[in-house]
């Protein structure tokens, strides 16, 4: 018990003279030993490594998971070791509805039929992207929060003991301008060759771990590269989804035409007519932004569906891209057979 109590007393002395060391430093009224300047770059790169990945990691985690509830729900999961339960993802939700109302509305009606298929292809983008999380979560986020909860705090620690290492050896330089006597000097030379050997000792365990910053760029480069690769796959997959089910959409009946008209009371509504036969495909030759609500604005090179109704403006058509319809001008089309 005396020894405890004996070494409680040294730390709180140590403590007390660091801490009035570095009070002196900061007020001018005691020199500080200055690290070299090699030390100090390498301390400056750690700083600007960890304060980007550390803002790199937390908007990646953003990116991959918006919904910061279920962001908090995985930290804890994490913390307490255990597995985190798969999370169905807004797109597969969508598409359950989309398929619950089909079923509802009738899965043989134009728009039963059609729910059912964007259903079917939300789910699938769905999956897609719950596979790009997953697989950027392993090789991209994994990388920076091991960094940061591993190496970083390895570091800080050092640099902690060091920065102490410093303290120690500036205190024993002052005792040694300010001993008188030759014993005092004797005794205060022999404290400032331990504290300078303890300084230089941790100096070069702390350079040793800065100058293993470089392979860690090294290795977040690797695990960007990676990253990006799953990016340009998840992408991939979701242009060809959607180009697939654009497919499958335009083997559907075309229903209804949506024309504006105005009711009794002056508000405009929409009434449901059949287009006319005939539909045929046309590419449009410039941009055009549409002038109001009854009008589909274009762009340059696209393709588009385009039909006519009767007693229509014959300089103008229907043009029909996806669910979106609405009136475009002849003279910025080339139809096609």
């Amino acid at each position: 018990m005396d020894f405890n109590v004996k070494k409680l007393a040294s730390d709180a002395g140590v403590f007390f003279t660091r801490a009035v060391q570095f009070t002196e430093e900061k007020l001018g009224q005691a020199e500080k030993t200055e690290l070299d300047a090699h030390l100090e770059n390498l301390l400056a790169r750690a700083d600007c490594t960890k304060n980007w990945t550390e803002k790199i990691y937390r908007q990646t985690e953003i990116l991959l998971q918006p919904n910061p509830s279920a962001r908090i729900e995985e930290f804890f999961y994490e913390k307490l070791d255990k597995k985190i339960p798969s999370r169905i993802t807004n797109g597969e939700l969508l598409g359950q509805y989309m398929q619950d109302a089909a079923n509802d509305f009738g899965a043989a009606t134009p728009y039963g039929s059609t729910l059912m298929k964007v259903g079917e292809y939300q789910r699938k983008l769905g999956e897609t992207e719950r596979e790009f999380m997953q697989t950027s979560a392993i090789s991209f986020l994994t990388p920076l929060r091991n960094f940061l909860e591993g190496d970083w705090r390895t570091i800080s620690r050092e640099r902690r003991l060091l920065e102490n290492r410093r303290l120690d050896l500036d205190v024993c330089k002052a005792r040694l301008k300010k001993a008188k006597v030759a014993e005092a000097k004797a005794s205060a030379e022999h404290e400032l060759r331990v504290a300078q050997t303890e300084f230089d000792r941790q100096a070069e365990v702390t350079r040793l771990l800065l100058e293993g910053i470089s392979s860690t760029h090294v290795n977040h480069l690797r695990c960007l590269h990676e990253f990006v690769e799953a990016q340009a796959t998840y992408y991939a997959q979701c242009h060809r989804l959607m180009q697939e089910l654009q497919r499958e959409l335009a083997r559907f009946p075309n229903t209804f035409t949506v024309t504006p008209s105005i009711s009794a009371d002056g508000l405009k509504i929409e009434e449901v007519q059949a287009p006319a036969a005939g539909t045929r495909k046309a590419k449009v030759l410039y941009d055009y932004d549409a002038a109001d609500a009854t009008e589909l604005s274009l762009m340059a090179d696209e393709l588009i569906t385009v039909y006519t109704v009767p007693g229509m403006d014959p300089d103008w058509l229907i043009g029909e891209r996806g669910n979106q319809k609405g009136k475009v001008p002849v003279t910025y089309l080339e139809l096609l057979s």
